[in-house]
């Protein structure tokens, strides 16, 4: 071994195939003193059983241009640094054995299309050309990629790796890290057991080992392990050497052609933890004993699709764990427990495709101290407090496993784990008819089943079962009123000498209000992307009290705590648990809070955008005048032990004006009728308010500084190269859900970024950027001829100009 180093200015943990990427890339920005540590030698973790299938299409556009980029990077790898790597560029095909999944592949061509990447689909006859050792009688269709392809995991690793080495980097095998240095929130090294080296970045890349080494700095790192196999067969009588990879999901299994033969695996419905207990010591270069009795299902179904297995020869059954995670998507990032820790591990699998892109974006993380673009679909800050317990992460990886392969249904729900977080109200709203769905742990009412139904979801590509149940939730809001349980609501306080100051700073809107106002706001990184999109009260002259979305608790808590100016006499609280929500909303509201609560509530007394404390009956409320969808109403938060004393008093009071239980549901199709933006689809890191025809939330016009003000600024001065849009399709017959391609004049311009039924006004309507590089002004984006592409196919959509539905917008304010 080389000299062991005592100081560096990154340490990378892992040498497997994502370590080796991260240094790579690092390397390539300029960063010469790396350390990258491995336990054993390079590649002997997971990466040198993986399978080595290399597909891109993902349900984000930017993950998918992370997996392009891998094969972009695959194509030169060999050329540049002279070291085998078994690319092989020879398309992926998908197949489809029902009308279901020939559904679910046409909308994923439309996703490819959108997101610029070549997928044809094909006849049964027109995929056995492609792939002519396989029957087809069962099928009724396949999709083809051209780009994807295969590699050869462990020299794709090994490459890197040398591409790494000379552009400096260092690497060290055999090196055990136990424990992580920190100091004042930061990471600073590494223990080892061969010395101590400072850092000041550290990396953990350590596949199956990440969760213990996150342990080790006080990190969430929520993965586990799962066996894993597939079977080599001798060489095969018809298999051509450029023979596409094959994933036949019906069937659960995958193919792909290696010297002749078949590699062939797949994704069982009851798959195997492994290492409940901890990682072995010396578990280096192993693999599991096989299991032959679990992997028979998916052999039957190999040999029902490639009938001439039955008479191949098997060179060799591996039975491999690897690292899996609670929603089938992998982890990069800066950890929100600790700066400067950066994790890029749990896999699920597709780590080979993963890794070229996935090294790529955390190498530019790490040397800007900030993700390239948005990448939320696989930020380590999507976990929270449920993901703290393994043995509910266990539980909901599994599940995520065994849908692999599985109709993404839209609309699914997880069933593992649950119930976990409730509200108080839980069990009131189950007895009257809530189907519930779960994000972040918590419970909360999709939509409620009428008399006689069943409150359970039917998924399908079409309108599904509760289609006609939440238009009525939708209709009594529009008409009476809603009462939603949003007890799930992510709320921190900010406080401080200092606070008002440190949230001017963070906030894009004004903030700085007299005490009892309520503020809507984004919260801006430095290119002016939208980083977070909240409400804001101000409830004292030193404290705010905000509210965000459930899913983005940690995200959004995270970006406060790091925002607030260095040696500023302010702090963030997080006091989600403390209290409940009841979000009344109708043009009712009024009337039906009026008679249960004394305080005044006249638009004078209590107008929009304010925050005031009441009192409801017994309860203490602090009510926000506020709306996300488009009607009167306040959110009430009370102590959580009050919530369901609250819930009685506002249905008794309303049962004679027309108030019923509502749902998430409902709340989606109310504010895509009023223009509403969702933070994760139709906003993000990506898009800046000016983009997203926010400028009405921005203090541009006010002499207050904020983060990303000059980005802003000098956007404003020229024209914009994308424009939120909203695009409305006539009929029921069509399904818009996202990712639809949008066309102008013929020419590919983006892609919806958020779809659904809008009750009211009787259309589908979706919201999507439309991009052009010479700028999208008024007369571009309100001419032309527009379709959508949905499910592959072209159907012709209206691009409207105002909101569609503002009958309501004068008495939201009155």
């Amino acid at each position: 071994m080389a000299e062991f180093p005592t100081a560096a200015r990154a340490v990378i943990i892992g040498g497997g195939i994502i370590g080796c990427s991260v240094a790579y890339h690092l390397a390539r920005l300029g960063w010469r003193d790396v350390v990258v540590l491995e336990k054993g030698k390079l590649t002997s973790g997971s990466t040198f059983h993986a399978a080595g299938l290399v597909g891109q299409l993902r349900t984000s556009a930017n993950i998918t241009r992370l997996l392009t980029h891998s094969v972009e990077l695959y194509q030169r790898l060999e050329a540049e640094t002279g070291q085998a790597t078994g690319w092989k560029q020879n398309g992926g095909l998908r197949l489809a054995c029902n009308k279901e999944r020939l559904t679910e592949i046409r909308r994923q061509a439309t996703t490819a299309h959108s997101f610029g990447l070549e997928m044809h689909i094909l006849s049964p006859k027109e995929a056995r050309d492609l792939w002519p050792v396989m029957d087809i009688a069962d099928l009724e269709g396949a999709a083809f990629l051209p780009t994807d392809g295969q590699a050869n995991p462990s020299d794709i690793a090994l490459a890197l790796a040398k591409g790494a080495r000379a552009g400096g980097c260092r690497f060290h095998e055999g090196v055990t890290v136990t424990g992580i240095l920190a100091a004042k929130g930061r990471a600073t090294g590494v223990v080892t057991d061969h010395g101590t080296i400072q850092a000041e970045v550290v990396v953990n890349c350590g596949g199956q080992w990440a969760r213990d080494i996150g342990r080790m700095a006080g990190v969430r790192v929520p993965l586990v392990s799962v066996q894993h196999q597939y079977v080599i067969t001798e060489t095969l009588p018809g298999v051509p050497r450029e023979l596409p990879t094959l994933r036949d999901p019906d069937r659960l299994i995958y193919f792909k052609e290696e010297v002749g033969g078949l590699v062939f695996g797949g994704y069982e419905p009851n798959p195997i933890p492994w290492a409940v207990e901890g990682i072995p010591d010396g578990f280096v270069f192993q693999l599991l004993p096989n299991d032959f009795d679990h992997f028979e299902p998916l052999m039957e179904q190999a040999l029902a699709r490639v009938p001439a297995l039955a008479e191949a020869g098997i060179k060799q059954m591996i039975n491999g764990p690897e690292s899996f995670t609670p929603d089938g998507n992998f982890i990069l990032g800066e950890a929100p427990e600790l700066k400067n820790f950066y994790v890029g591990a749990g896999f699920n699998a597709f780590g080979i495709a993963s890794a070229g892109g996935a090294g790529k974006a955390l190498a530019e993380w790490v040397a800007a101290g900030e993700p390239p673009m948005d990448l939320w679909p696989v930020d380590i800050r999507r976990f929270g407090r449920p993901h703290d317990s393994v043995s509910w992460t266990r539980t909901r990886t599994l599940e995520a496993y065994a849908k692999h392969y599985t109709m993404a249904w839209p609309f699914e729900e997880h069933r593992s784990g649950r119930p976990n977080r409730v509200s108080p109200l839980y069990a009131a709203l189950k007895e009257q008819g809530a189907c519930f769905g779960e994000k972040l742990g918590w419970e909360r009412p999709n939509w409620f089943a009428r008399a006689g139904e069943k409150a359970e979801d039917a998924y399908s590509y079409g309108r599904q079962n509760w289609f006609e149940a939440v238009g009525e939730e939708h209709q009594a809001v529009r008409e009476a009123a809603g009462l939603f349980d949003q007890s799930s609501f992510a709320k921190f306080v900010v406080k401080g000498p200092d606070a008002t100051a440190a949230m001017s700073w963070i906030c894009s809107n004004d903030v700085d209000k007299k005490v009892g106002s309520l503020t809507y706001t984004q919260m801006l990184n430095r290119k002016g992307g939208i980083q977070c999109d909240l409400t804001v009260a101000r409830i004292a002259e030193d404290a705010f009290y905000i509210v965000t979305g459930t899913g983005f608790a940690t995200h959004d808590f995270s970006w406060i705590e790091r925002s607030i100016p260095e040696g500023a006499r302010a702090a963030a609280f997080d006091v989600t648990s403390a209290y409940g929500v009841l979000s009344l909303m109708g043009p009712r509201a009024r009337d039906i809070l009026a008679a249960v609560c004394k305080d005044d509530l006249s638009n004078a007394a209590f107008p929009f955008g304010s925050c005031r404390e009441i009192e409801i009956g017994p309860v203490k409320a602090r009510a926000l005048r506020v709306t996300y969808v488009g009607e009167l109403g306040w959110e009430l938060h009370a102590p959580t032990e009050q919530m369901l004393t609250l819930y009685r008093l506002l249905m008794e009071a309303g049962a004679p004006l027309g108030l019923r239980n509502a749902g998430y549901r409902a709340i989606e199709s109310l504010r895509l009728e009023k223009g509403y933006r969702a933070w994760g689809s139709d906003i993000g890191p990506d898009y800046t308010p000016l983009e997203a025809g926010m400028g009405w939330a921005v203090k541009l016009r006010k002499n207050i500084d904020f983060q990303g003000r000059a980005v802003l600024a000098e956007q404003a001065r020229a024209p914009l190269a994308k424009r939120l849009g909203c695009f409305t399709v006539e009929g029921r017959d069509t399904v818009l859900l996202g990712r639809e391609t949008i066309y102008r004049d013929g020419e590919r311009v983006g892609w919806l970024s958020s779809a659904g039924w809008g009750y009211t006004v009787g259309k589908n309507i979706g919201y999507g950027y439309v991009r052009r590089a010479a700028g999208v002004d008024d007369d571009f984006l309100y001419s032309g001829r527009y379709e959508l592409e949905v499910a592959s196919e072209r159907i012709p959509c209206r691009i409207e100009r105002e909101t569609l539905y503002d009958p309501a917008g004068a008495r939201i304010k009155a």
